[in-house]
């Protein structure tokens, strides 16, 4: 089983970036990225269930960040717009098979999978 991440690099302040996040080995109902800047801890940032299309977004990147899902090529994606510095980070992929209600999938402990990060750096 293996989650990869991928489509981090470097991008000014207004501009866009699009991460993937590619599941192989199983199939997985509900997928979220979550990310870590330097010093300090790992928060939600989005969320999407495979089943309806369901999403949750974190207050800081709603309007400006849009998740988007194949189900049969097991792949999602995160289109970053409007970057900020602060966006700057690690961005990490996770996944699990269970189909997480909405206000549980803002939660690290719901998934079981996670891929290795892709730093995102936003310059101002």
């Amino acid at each position: 089983v293996q989650l990869q991440a991928s489509g981090g690099g470097l991008a000014q302040a207004g501009g866009s970036l699009r991460l993937s996040c590619a599941a192989s080995g199983r199939t997985f109902n509900t997928y979220g990225w979550f990310r870590q800047a330097p010093g300090k801890e790992r928060e939600f940032v989005a969320a999407i269930r495979m089943s309806d299309g369901n999403t949750r977004y974190t207050e800081s990147v709603k309007g400006r960040f849009t998740l988007s899902r194949d189900k049969y090529r097991n792949t999602v994606w995160l289109q970053m717009n409007s970057l900020k510095p602060e966006d700057t980070a690690v961005y990490y992929c996770a996944a699990d098979t269970r189909t997480w209600i909405i206000g549980a999938m803002g939660q690290e402990n719901k998934y079981d999978y996670w891929g290795q990060g892709t730093q995102v750096t936003v310059s101002s």
